[in-house]
């Protein structure tokens, strides 16, 4: 499957890339080599093969969940730079 150079175009302006015409031809060959090859997985047998949404089998990693006391706001405030009134005091980031 080939691209043709005004695909490449159409996307670098969906991207608002600025390319040259250099770049454009090298682009719309190497996507077309990319695309050739991934066209190529469609002889493959995959009769009797399970579809997976990943290549290998996951299991849930995470633990049972368990109520615990909380620290408490002064702990938590503890190594904070700058608190006040039990919060934490950042600089403004929005002018």
């Amino acid at each position: 499957m080939k691209i043709t150079k005004d695909e490449v175009v159409h996307t670098a302006e969906l991207a608002r890339l600025d390319l040259d015409e250099n770049s454009i031809n090298r682009f719309a060959e190497q996507i077309g080599d990319i695309l050739e090859y991934v066209d190529t997985l469609n002889s493959v047998d995959t009769e009797g093969v399970i579809p997976t949404s990943h290549a290998i089998f996951l299991s849930n990693a995470f633990r049972e969940d368990k109520v615990k006391e909380s620290i408490g706001a002064n702990k938590a405030l503890a190594n904070a730079p700058e608190n006040k009134d039990g919060n934490f005091i950042v600089p403004k980031v929005i002018t």
